[in-house]
């Protein structure tokens, strides 16, 4: 996690010689307190890969999504509207919706973790079998299928730690940015290695990865080899909870980016838009009417969907982070020419730091490409993307040239 990066908008107002503050952050409220910092950072982290989406690369080193009663169109279109609404009312509104999806998503993981260690200190039999080390050791150990399947998975494993960024994104909305933000950057690594690390390891070591699926959830496999009645249905309401985040922070974050952006003439003008919440109305509505098209996915192919949306977020992701590492090397090349004021929360071993992330997320798209499946068809969409993105870079700068800036 670049810490510079998260932390730009944190930088004490630079002097008069310096370079102007972004005015993207200008006109929000400040009402995210610490612990909705704390647990958006937390919530990132801990995602639907995890609860969902760590059957399959347990199986294989493989999501569907299935819903039932109601078509997934359906469900998919009304949290969406309940989504749209939270946002648009006001940031602390969005702030308490986060903090309580966070607040699920950890407390479920805390229960099974409790539950995976006393079937651990007992030996209590899970599915026929003894738990233990014998669960990795005796069914073709740490890589039962060696080293790709590991690698072809890692782009499934980047989506599950996506929206780490948020942090820096809800920086301009709390009144202490400078504190707050650096606790919760520095709470990351350990909380991702006790929830995340800590769930696999666990389920690794009470069923063989043999007897997981892609089509469900890995900790639903567990408990009802145990004889947990409903345990399908309290993991369901969690990967929903855990999805509603998901959309939730993206609209959140996404609708600030493109004010930031139209503040400086590289997006429409209507996403600069704000109302008597100082929320920014204009960008989530844009980022909502591309959501829509996610329900029209839903309705065309339900089965397909989620896998369709992972892989192409994949690619905005690693974009995304690249994009980040580049800002940040070209932010302390001008903060050492005294142009910006740096932070005294830095990301360590600048530049060598920035250019290995960047060289390991390039190096997944390389791997994707090893996927014939599924990862070749979603690099075929790279310069689609691009000429896409080009020509919406062209469309910035003539409007920048016709306002005369």
């Amino acid at each position: 996690m670049s810490k510079d990066a998260v932390t730009t908008a944190t930088a004490a107002p630079p002097t008069a010689a310096a370079t102007p503050a972004d005015a993207g952050d200008a006109g929000y409220s400040k009402d995210l307190k610490a612990r909705h910092i704390n647990m958006i950072a937390i919530g990132g982290a801990i995602g639907t890969g995890l609860f969902l989406g760590a059957g399959g690369r347990l199986r294989d080193a493989g999501p569907a999504l299935a819903l039932s009663d109601i078509p997934q169109w359906v469900l998919a279109l009304i949290a969406l509207a309940v989504v749209l609404a939270v946002n648009l009312i006001s940031v602390k509104i969005f702030g308490e919706m986060e903090f309580w999806f966070a607040i699920v998503k950890v407390a479920t993981l805390v229960a099974f973790m409790l539950v995976g260690i006393f079937l651990l200190a007992t030996q209590h039999e899970v599915g026929g079998g003894t738990p233990g080390l014998s669960m990795i050791t005796d069914h073709g150990g740490v890589l039962p299928h060696g080293v790709l399947p590991v690698v072809l998975v890692m782009q499934g494993v980047i989506f599950a730690y996506a929206a780490l960024e948020l942090v820096g994104v809800a920086a301009g909305e709390t009144a202490e940015p400078e504190k707050v933000v650096p606790r919760a950057v520095n709470s990351i690594m350990w909380r991702v290695g006790l929830f995340y690390v800590g769930s696999v390891v666990l389920l690794a070591l009470l069923l063989p990865g043999s007897m997981y699926s892609a089509g469900e959830s890995p900790f639903v496999t567990v408990l009802s080899k145990i004889g947990v009645p409903a345990a399908g249905d309290v993991m369901n309401l969690v990967v929903l909870t855990a999805a509603m985040s998901s959309l939730n922070s993206g609209l959140y974050s996404t609708g600030r980016i493109l004010r930031s952006m139209a503040s400086a003439g590289s997006a429409p003008k209507f996403t600069a838009r704000m109302n008597r919440s100082q929320v920014p109305y204009g960008g989530i509505l844009l980022t909502c009417a591309v959501c829509v098209l996610g329900v029209g996915l839903n309705f065309l192919v339900p089965a397909q969907a989620f896998e369709i949306v992972l892989n192409v977020a994949s690619l905005g992701i690693v974009s995304t982070w690249v994009i980040i590492m580049i800002c940040h090397l070209v932010f302390v090349r001008r903060a050492r020419a005294g142009l910006v004021t740096r932070p005294s929360f830095r990301l360590p071993g600048s530049p060598v730091t920035e250019i290995a992330t960047i060289a390991f997320l390039l190096s997944v798209l390389v791997l994707m490409w090893n996927d014939p499946e599924v990862g070749r068809k979603t690099l075929l969409l790279v310069p689609v993307i691009a000429v896409a993105l080009v020509a919406g870079w062209y469309g910035g700068v003539r409007r920048k040239v016709a306002a005369g800036r």
